[in-house]
């Protein structure tokens, strides 16, 4: 059995394949399995394309990370052979810092950040001196400072980009304290703070609506030069595997994009 490893919130073999070779199934055919890393619980449109796939030989496995620190480093030791969790200006910071060789080979979708607090239900009853807590990583957390800029509580040049970091911020005139937390830690902080920034795979999996629930939600452009589309990953050496390529083919179906639209209601919004 050929074991070729992906890591998926958000595909040529390379040395990461598992020794062994192929494998006769049930029905006889040959039967490639791929483990598909994920971060989040909320991958019904993998459950689609798992099932799809299995029928052509492609068996996936789905391997669940619980923070964004994991999948890219996973990926690269050649633990897991694809993920598709990050959007590109995430990736190519990885890339950059850690000296990672990975690359994007298909858009999935993109998933806007929100504002959500138990204690509030507008940015009005934001007070002096509260707390608000935001990602920790470079990119997310540059979104989330622009986030709270267009919701009228901080003010930040234009010149700092779309990433700014807290020392770009030039007015906090409620003071508000900054908490910054791993991308997966801003909903459970929810008890402790005034509000929190949250990934929209995130806010899902805590049980929010980003449209209904969100107090100030991140809005995107689909254009393809959008930095926060989400993708697949895979090693750069790998990024032909035609298996791979197979994956992304399905993911890009109507099918998909009928269970993203239908599921997640505006969570994640297809970028393909």
């Amino acid at each position: 059995m050929k074991r070729i490893i992906i890591a998926l919130f958000a595909l040529g073999l390379s040395a990461a394949v598992f020794a062994g070779g192929n494998k006769q199934g049930a029905t006889g055919a040959t039967e490639t399995v791929v483990k598909i890393g994920l971060v989040g619980e909320n991958n019904d449109q993998w459950t689609l394309i798992v099932e799809s796939l299995k029928k052509e030989g492609i068996h996936i496995e789905l391997v669940k990370f619980s923070e964004y620190v994991q999948p890219n480093r996973a990926l690269e030791d050649g633990e897991i052979d694809l993920n598709a969790f990050q959007h590109y200006a995430y990736l190519n910071n990885e890339n950059k810092t850690k000296g990672y060789h990975l690359s994007p080979i298909g858009d999935t979708i993109l998933a806007p950040l929100g504002l959500y607090s138990k204690k509030i239900k507008s940015v009005a009853e934001i007070k002096s001196g509260d707390k608000i807590a935001i990602p920790n990583d470079l990119v997310n957390g540059g979104r989330a400072l622009r986030v709270l800029e267009k919701a009228g509580l901080l003010k930040i040049p234009q010149a700092a980009g779309p990433t700014p970091s807290l020392s770009d911020i030039t007015e906090n005139p409620l003071k508000i304290q900054l908490i910054e937390v791993e991308a997966a830690q801003t909903p459970r902080l929810l008890d402790d703070v005034a509000a929190s920034i949250i990934n929209g795979g995130h806010a899902v999996d805590a049980g929010y609506n980003p449209d209904r629930d969100s107090l100030a939600l991140e809005r995107q452009d689909g254009g393809s030069q959008n930095p926060y589309i989400n993708v697949i990953a895979a090693r750069t050496a790998d990024k032909d595997n035609p298996v791979y390529q197979r994956i992304v083919q399905e993911y890009h179906t109507d099918a998909v994009r009928n269970v993203i639209l239908t599921v997640f209601k505006g969570a994640y919004i297809p970028a393909f």
